[in-house]
């Protein structure tokens, strides 16, 4: 336990942990927003749908690019310039869409689709930017305690970026509500400014060309079925049973409520995983199982197939808590097998192919939400989501066995 506190003592990793925890305040505040505002004008969770579809296309297409200029850069300035837009483009939809600069005859929900495009695509560069950040901040040894915290914070932040947008925005409106993202994107601008790291050595013979590079790490991956199995489960399992995007429209039909409780039921997920989160976090995973994982991925499951059966304000937050304590120990397991079994010239390219598995899953899986819930209808669509994710882990679970046996020490520096 005195391990997993004292890895706290590392100024850079509590700089990194507090610039993830900004950022995630800001993009979930913002998410929030856009999303509510969105709803409130067109009432079309199609459209919602779609939000998550735009975030998507840029953050994919880019995503092995800026894996390859990750691994021939230094993280921390990729990661910096990307914050900086980032903020650039919050401050400018504070203004857009907060209703302080206007157009006349114009309406403003293009320039929130195309905030969340820029938003993308500066997401597709600063996820692999973080993976190898961590890496030179942090000994492997203490990886299991880095990721729990890191998904601490970033849980944490989940949960209070949506609740406060939500009441912000129930109480004051969109033009106060913006200010919050804006906030919360300055700070995490200068807390990345504040880490100071030693420039990595980039040897001019290993920088091979874009194109060579990226098919070196695909070729990686496919190679590595451990690493293939842990993404392709969790962007499956996520792509059908992810509820989030559609939650505006289940608080406006099925649960009755406004902007207030559209925040909590965002924040729910993550009471449950920043609990959890901090329970890895003080007492680490020595062995990082793959059974466990499938364990979690079930659960996860089961409680999206509760959610969209549930009527009642209360039942659904606490299957949204209990979702999110199970993805917490997915995540935490996740993160922790990827850098173990990544070596430190691969870590850009590996996770940004990472990076489009969850993409994929959070936003693609946005856009397939809307599109069920316009075909089959919005309850239906959630259950028929966690029935899916249910599938997928008995599929993985059967096609490799491998995997299913897999377990890996969390202290590979000892061995």
């Amino acid at each position: 336990m005195a391990l997993s506190f004292q890895i706290l003592q590392n100024r850079n990793f509590r700089f990194l942990m507090l610039t993830r925890m900004f950022g995630a305040l800001a993009l979930q505040a913002q998410a929030v927003i856009v999303g509510w505002q969105i709803y409130s004008m067109t009432k079309d969770p199609l459209l919602l749908g779609l939000v998550g579809l735009t975030e998507a296309v840029p953050a994919i297409a880019c995503a092995l690019f800026a894996g390859h200029v990750v691994d021939i850069s230094q993280p921390k300035k990729v990661y910096q310039y990307c914050q900086g837009t980032q903020l650039i483009n919050t401050l400018i939809l504070l203004l857009l869409a907060g209703g302080y600069v206007t157009l006349p005859h114009v309406s403003v929900i293009p320039f929130m689709f195309a905030g969340v495009f820029i938003s993308g695509l500066a997401r597709s560069f600063y996820m692999p930017a973080s993976f190898s950040l961590l890496s030179q901040i942090v000994p492997k040894s203490n990886m299991p305690a880095a990721s729990a915290w890191m998904s601490s914070s970033f849980q944490a932040a989940a949960i209070g970026g949506p609740a406060l947008a939500g009441l912000i925005y129930a109480g004051f409106g969109a033009s106060i509500a913006w200010f919050l993202p804006a906030f919360f994107m300055a700070g995490c601008f200068i807390l990345i400014c504040a880490i100071k790291v030693e420039p990595m050595l980039r040897e001019a013979a290993n920088r091979l060309p874009a194109v060579q590079s990226i098919k070196e790490g695909w070729a990686f991956i496919l190679q590595n079925p451990v690493l293939l199995s842990v993404m392709a489960l969790d962007m499956f399992a996520v792509l059908f049973g992810g509820a989030v995007a559609m939650l505006p429209a289940f608080a406006d039909k099925v649960l009755f409520t406004g902007p207030e409780g559209l925040g909590i039921l965002r924040a729910a997920p993550a009471i449950g995983s920043v609990s959890m989160a901090l329970i890895l976090a003080t007492n680490p995973m020595k062995i990082i199982s793959a059974r466990r994982l499938l364990y979690a991925v079930t659960g996860f499951g089961l409680c999206m197939i509760g959610f969209g059966l549930s009527k009642i304000f209360i039942v659904s937050v606490l299957c949204l808590a209990v979702s999110g304590a199970f993805d917490s120990v997915s995540m935490v397991i996740r993160g922790t097998l990827m850098q173990l079994l990544t070596p430190e010239k691969m870590r850009g390219r590996v996770s940004s192919v990472n990076s489009m598995f969850i993409i994929s899953s959070n936003e693609i899986g946005a856009f397939e939400s809307g599109l069920a819930a316009k075909l089959l209808g919005l309850v239906p669509s959630i259950v028929l989501g966690g029935v899916g994710t249910l599938i997928v882990v008995g599929v993985t679970a059967l096609a490799s066995p491998k995997f299913r046996r897999t377990e890996v020490s969390s202290t590979p520096a000892e061995n």
